[in-house]
């Protein structure tokens, strides 16, 4: 299965790592072939565009880059225009992770327009924190159910009105739509999503080897931090 996550400047590192752990391990027992995309082939940074005020009050500079294997343009022909998709290899699921890069217009916008464009040919969709917004502001949560992280709940839900949001929740899906909530929960929508796709003591197996306390019958519909 042909798995590709999309990033932008701005992304939350466990948004990504936690669900490419779990590929990561998944791949050890079954073929995976993951793509890492981007806007362009430039190293893609954690860090926004515009600075965390917290981290410049304190003088800090951390953030982690990771370097894309593809771009948004090679799997869609003519710009990506409506009805104009040519994809170069086929893309099963899509992740999307959150962070603060969601904000701002002229990074998350290429993301979007990615979405939009490929999701009629995608097998499934997952969404990690405010990466459910992209989903929101691309159409294609359209009368369908789901949730994002609790913190920037109310940012989130406003971007789209069409959507059901659903504010307990830890998890959702909703046909080939899988959404979360913020940062650690990408790794329980992911084992969710794995269960669902490869079955539960494949999920199992995968949780106990990356040592994550996770309950195999959980159902996505409570989220402490609600």
């Amino acid at each position: 299965m042909h798995y590709a996550i999309a990033l932008f400047p701005g992304f939350e590192a466990l948004d990504a790592f936690g669900p490419l752990e779990i590929l990561n391990t998944l791949a050890k027992k079954t073929q995976i072939e993951l793509s890492v995309l981007a806007a362009t082939r430039d190293p893609v940074s954690t860090r926004a565009p515009d600075p965390d005020p917290a981290a410049v009050a304190t003088g800090s500079i951390c953030s982690q880059q990771i370097v894309p294997t593809g771009t948004f343009g090679d799997f869609l022909g003519n710009g990506g225009g409506e009805g104009q998709i040519q994809r170069k290899i086929e893309i099963d699921v899509l992740i999307v992770p959150g962070g603060a890069g969601t904000r701002s217009p002229q990074v998350i916008q290429p993301v979007i327009d990615f979405v939009r464009a490929i999701y009629p040919s995608l097998r499934y969709a997952v969404s990690v924190c405010t990466g459910a917004g992209v989903f929101a502001r691309a159409g294609i949560l359209d009368g369908k159910r789901a949730t994002t992280n609790k913190l920037r709940f109310g940012a989130t839900i406003a971007l789209r009105t069409e959507v059901e949001w659903v504010r307990n929740a830890r998890w959702v899906r909703d046909g080939n739509i899988w959404t979360s909530s913020g940062v650690s929960a990408g790794i329980d929508v992911m084992l969710a999503f794995t269960r669902e796709v490869y079955g539960r003591d494949v999920a199992v197996e995968v949780a106990r080897i990356i040592e994550y306390v996770w309950e195999e019958g959980d159902d996505g519909t409570k989220d402490p931090f609600a």
